[in-house]
């Protein structure tokens, strides 16, 4: 296990990091450039040989509820490499995917496209297929026949049982 004084040179050796002093004789390094909400990259690093390297935005480390990796038993390679993916990370702003709509707004536009509907099958039977909930009914007349979470499932299930919109 290193040392504190051996973490605190690695640490500082990132010129990025600016030192924070806490209570207790901990320290903790911040990035100031993060473009995320969190700028804490070394946190309570303690005169024991404790501290944590945030690691929440990374794959691969065990972390704690706030995404930080505990660093007591790392050797000087893992230390520097773990805070320099650490700062990449928090470097660079990963964009979201696109929100999907909510399946109550689909199924609306699904409703107004006349896709609920009657559906002619084999021997002139015909299924009803309905927006609930926002969950998709077949019945066969006052009987319920299935449920589908989605309209493309509801359909694909009728044209698989011979059914086609009448």
């Amino acid at each position: 296990m290193l040392s504190f004084e051996e973490k605190l040179a690695i640490i500082e050796s990132f010129p990025q990091l600016e030192r924070k002093n806490v209570s207790l004789g901990r320290v903790n390094f911040h990035f100031e450039e993060s473009v995320h909400d969190k700028k804490i990259v070394v946190y309570h690093l303690h005169p024991g040989g404790n501290g944590f390297v945030y690691a929440g935005l990374l794959r691969g480390y065990e972390t704690d509820e706030r995404g930080f990796a505990n660093i007591r038993e790392s050797s000087a390679e893992e230390l520097r490499s773990l805070i320099d993916e650490s700062i990449h990370s928090m470097s660079m702003k990963v964009p979201q995917a696109p929100q999907p709509k909510s399946r109550r707004k689909q199924a609306a536009a699904s409703q107004e496209s006349g896709q609920a509907g009657s559906w002619k099958g084999p021997d002139d039977q015909t299924l009803d297929l309905r927006l609930e909930d926002d969950l998709w009914y077949v019945y066969a007349g006052l009987n319920l026949e299935m449920v589908f979470e989605t309209y493309d499932e509801a359909e694909q299930y009728l044209q698989e049982e011979g059914f086609e919109p009448s």
